[in-house]
């Protein structure tokens, strides 16, 4: 059909999104649909219970709810979709939109019962963990871009200019600065990986050998990792366990470790998935740039700043500075800036950034002889995500419902 705002969602909306998970509930259960009353965002929910005002936040709205231009998508569009969802928008959806920063209310008396706080004090508009982060990292000037990781990444960046990025989960104006495009990619899995390796490959001996030394096994597995040189191992791995959402979009996609042998060890294989998750990473980045999009620096918040090799490696294989968010808390840092500015205690976001974000710039620098060595590995990388993730060898797919049928 050629809807417009699809263009500003890389061409593809994620099954993960708003308007995917209400249409597979009407077509799984169209009776519990039916008495649904509103389909609302948690955010909103919370915001609305605490001041006693519904209001739709901006973010969400757009990056989840393809609100674009001042409408969501036409009932035309989603009664071609299915003719009961026609009127999901008007009936379940529709309400009013509040600027990220706003006042939704003041606390309830309520509501102050429950959370031991002044009754009458401001509640902010609700938001996102990761957009909410970028401020709190100091990242309010075009070109910054905030990977916030932990089981999964989320990448938002800001810039003065629009462009059609392919396999983003969105571009909403204001959507994360006043005043600029905000841009939202991501990757599925990251720390998720790590996590399915250590419980599923991770030998006694290793875990008797960890124990010794004082170490849990990500620890372990990290330090046995860091001593070896780039491409020592001789593996390459794909980071789609839990599918790929940017730049492909494709949940049904899964996880490859090409160059296993005999003599490949536990920390070989975790390493390669670390380097897996860098290497989606700078596909991201990549797409971004040749869609006229530049990306200056990246600034790292969410749990896994913690480990210094992983840090090093996106370093590396990015051939970007890395700076650090000096917050163990960067959403909740972030979440207090935008209440502050909702309160009134400063005029703006920008003004709330300046006075009380935290970052460090270039924690961690590229080394040109480990990215030249990682550029290498990359080509490989690219070579397996092409040929598995843009239709030459459908087999993830395949398997996938060969495994659906044996499972019914």
């Amino acid at each position: 059909r050629g809807e417009p705002w699809l263009r500003r969602y890389g061409g593809k909306i994620s099954s993960e999104w708003e308007f995917a998970k209400a249409l597979q509930l009407l077509e799984e259960d169209p009776e519990l649909y039916e008495l649904t009353g509103r389909w609302i965002e948690a955010a909103d929910w919370i915001v609305w219970q605490l001041c006693g005002r519904y209001v739709r936040n901006a973010c969400t709205a757009g990056y989840k709810g393809q609100f674009q231009d001042g409408a969501y998508p036409s009932s035309d569009y989603l009664a071609a979709l299915n003719p009961g969802f026609a009127d999901f928008v008007t009936t379940k959806l529709d309400q009013p939109i509040g600027q990220l920063g706003d006042l939704a209310g003041t606390l309830t008396a309520q509501a102050a019962a429950w959370t031991g706080l002044p009754e009458g004090i401001a509640v902010c508009v609700g938001n996102v963990d990761a957009h909410v982060t970028a401020p709190a990292a100091t990242a309010v000037e075009p070109g910054r871009m905030v990977a916030i990781m932990g089981t999964s990444t989320c990448h938002v960046m800001s810039s003065d200019r629009w462009a059609e990025v392919p396999g983003m989960c969105g571009v909403v104006e204001g959507g994360i600065l006043p005043g600029l495009w905000g841009y939202e990619a991501g990757q599925s899995g990251v720390g998720d990986i790590f996590g399915w390796f250590v419980r599923t490959g991770f030998p006694a001996s290793y875990a008797q050998e960890a124990a010794a030394l004082g170490r849990d096994a990500h620890e372990h597995l990290t330090a046995l990792a860091a001593g070896q040189e780039v491409g020592g191992h001789g593996l390459v791995a794909l980071d789609w366990q839990s599918g790929n959402r940017s730049v492909l979009v494709d949940h049904d996609l899964s996880g490859v470790v090409v160059g296993l042998t005999l003599s490949t060890r536990p920390e070989d294989v975790y390493r390669a998935l670390l380097e897996a998750t860098a290497f989606g990473t700078r596909t991201i980045i990549e797409a971004f740039e040749t869609s006229g999009v530049p990306v200056g620096e990246l600034i790292i918040a969410g749990g896994l700043t913690r480990n210094a090799l992983l840090m090093q490696i996106y370093a590396d294989v990015t051939r970007r500075p890395l700076g650090v968010i000096d917050s163990v808390q960067g959403p909740a840092l972030g979440a207090a800036m935008h209440a502050a500015v909702a309160a009134g205690a400063y005029a703006d976001i920008r003004a709330a950034a300046h006075a009380m974000g935290k970052a460090r710039p270039g924690v961690y620098l590229p080394d040109s002889g480990r990215a030249a060595a990682y550029d290498r590995l990359y080509a490989e990388y690219r070579l397996l995500h092409d040929y598995f993730g843009r239709g030459a060898n459908e087999v993830m797919h395949r398997l996938r419902r060969i495994r659906a049928q044996a499972s019914a």
